[in-house]
């Protein structure tokens, strides 16, 4: 457990919000505004892991096609099964996946069957191998059993004419698995989206260059591409882009006409000067907004002619924070998911967090199971905006709400894990 964390210090004194937008608002501003991608295309369900479909599925089949059985074990018809005592019947032959018995079985009389064989004519019950006795064609059953037991009904996963995926599904290995079982080889879905983005600045270097003095590597671009990666969008990646007027002009053209949606970090501060805004305003409706949040006060929204342009804050928590929590939701609505929000829940922190009131705090930390086999979130420690070894370390957001002061262990908070965030 972390030592405990003083309480609030005088740097740590509530911030003036003049018209600051809290988390929800800021939120709400950006899905509200943005269009669904309205393009399509066929792909082999190969192709289509992690896009979206754009039409519903409707099975032509049922799932499964055939009664079959759940289990390793004897198909009986069960007015065989005994109510009381035990019931001996003959064993008349065998059923396997792929070879099903041929006729019928009659009372008095069983089959061997293996897990997802077909059940025979005359059939209705399975009982496991173990609970059976068998002397060679004899097979003697005791009772406790019941009509139905482990059989596998006709239709009883999916039915002819069910819509078994909607439209605006996310398409995941689970979904390509059920495609299959449907005998679907192609499915319609909306085209990706495009994003460009690219790095503002001439402190900055590429990974493979030296660095002089003065300078510093990328690393918010591999950041935003990682993320981007996961969404499953199609790429753009402009480089860096030098501290002069007219490249900075050319990159955002260049973008707006390629891209559906543009994205930069750093450079969008209210009242900051830098040839990124001044080509904003001139190029594009572009908001540029503090919101009530911590990391990520800074942050611009809006268009470049026909492009989505989200302006992150320069330091790289930050950068992660607003992604995760207004570019990805805005993105997927864009893309024609059905947007819901990140799973959150509730446990007990172990440690103590410092907090000032005024802002929604996205704190890392690490959840996990303790000794009694309980969730817990402890604090990963420093929580600086520039830490960004800090999310590495960490596996979810500790949100604190805006109007809560410090944290004491113990106390009840919501956690939102990384894992379900894409």
């Amino acid at each position: 457990m972390n030592k405990s964390i003083p309480v609030s210090s005088a740097c740590d004194k509530p911030q003036k919000q003049t018209l600051w937008l809290n988390v929800n608002e800021a939120l709400d501003r950006m899905t509200g505004s943005v269009k669904k991608i309205q393009e399509i295309e066929v792909v082999t369900i190969r192709e289509a892991l992690n896009r979206v479909l754009a039409k519903e599925v409707i099975s032509t089949i049922n799932v499964p096609p055939y009664a079959n059985s759940a289990m390793d074990g004897y198909a009986f018809n069960s007015i065989d099964l005994p109510s009381s005592g035990e019931n001996t019947v003959t064993l008349v032959g065998k059923s396997f996946a792929g070879i099903p018995f041929k006729g019928e079985v009659k009372p008095g009389e069983c089959i061997r069957i293996m897990t997802g064989a077909p059940m025979a004519a005359g059939t209705d019950s399975v009982v496991m191998q173990e609970q059976v006795q068998v002397d060679g064609d004899a097979i003697t059953i005791q009772s406790g059993h019941c009509k139905n037991e482990n059989v596998r009904h006709i239709g009883e996963d999916i039915k002819d004419g069910d819509v078994v995926l909607g439209r605006g599904q996310h398409l995941s290995p689970a979904e390509l698995g059920v495609l299959a079982s449907l005998g679907v080889a192609e499915v319609t879905v909306y085209k990706k989206i495009r994003v460009a983005f690219f790095s503002t600045g001439d402190e900055l270097r590429n990974v493979d260059e030296t660095l002089d003095e003065g300078q510093i590597y990328d690393s918010n671009r591999y950041t935003i591409f990682g993320m981007l990666s996961n969404l499953g969008v199609e790429l753009i990646d402009m480089g860096i882009i030098p501290d002069d007027r007219q490249a900075v002009e050319d990159a955002f053209i260049q973008a707006s006409k390629q891209a559906d949606a543009i994205m930069t970090s750093g450079g969008v501060s209210v009242g900051e000067a830098d040839f990124v805004k001044e080509t904003l305003d001139k190029l594009g409706k572009v908001d540029f907004w503090k919101i009530a949040m911590k990391p990520g006060k800074p942050l611009a929204f809006g268009f470049v002619n026909d492009a989505v342009f989200f302006g992150l804050p320069g330091n790289p928590v930050s950068v992660m924070a607003t992604f995760y929590q207004f570019a990805l939701p805005t993105m997927k609505a864009m893309m024609g998911l059905n947007v819901t929000k990140a799973p959150v829940v509730k446990v007990a922190c172990k440690s103590d967090l410092r907090k000032s009131s005024g802002r929604t705090d996205f704190q890392r930390g690490i959840l996990q199971m303790n000794e009694k086999g309980e969730l817990v979130v402890e604090s990963i420690g420093m929580q600086a905006s520039h830490v960004l070894s800090g999310m590495s370390k960490a596996n979810c957001f500790i949100i604190l709400p805006q109007d809560w002061g410090n944290v004491e262990a113990g106390t009840l908070v919501d956690v939102q894990p990384f894992r379900g965030l894409m």
